[in-house]
């Protein structure tokens, strides 16, 4: 019981943490959308590169984070199978570039490394976490 608890409360915790994440790179890509491409050393050059990482890396970055913050509240097994997804697809997507351009630099190994514990991280809650409403307590 007490470890449903526990794992209930770092499940939501996960979440939350993820979906902060999104938001903070969200609201630079609303507000410099050449902020986040620097961070890469990759000069925006016109209105529609504007426009384009103000729309993945703002829009979909709040939709995410809007989409997260509901599975917090209402699904937190939801919001950890799409956390399982979003960070093991974007950790397959530089493994897949490592094949296909080669070696990613520092950024990329960094994120390479991080997304894949947090994907990590994200499996194992997934599997750990049990609904309350499925639990023998709830009936």
């Amino acid at each position: 019981m007490k470890i449903q608890k526990i794992l209930r409360l770092a499940s939501k915790g996960f979440i939350l943490v993820s979906a902060l994440s999104l938001l903070s790179v969200s609201v630079m890509a609303f507000a410099s959308p050449q902020a986040v491409m620097d961070l890469v050393h990759v000069q925006l050059t016109n209105t529609d590169a504007f426009s384009s990482i103000r729309g993945v890396y703002g829009g979909v970055g709040l939709t995410l984070f809007i989409s997260l913050i509901y599975l917090l509240f209402y699904d937190t097994r939801k919001g950890l199978a799409f956390l399982c997804l979003l960070w093991g697809f974007y950790a397959l997507s530089r493994t897949i570039t490592i094949f296909c351009e080669g070696a990613l630099g520092d950024f990329g190994t960094q994120w390479l490394l991080t997304e894949s514990v947090l994907f990590v991280l994200a499996l194992l809650l997934v599997v750990a976490y049990r609904n309350p409403a499925s639990s023998p307590e709830a009936h």
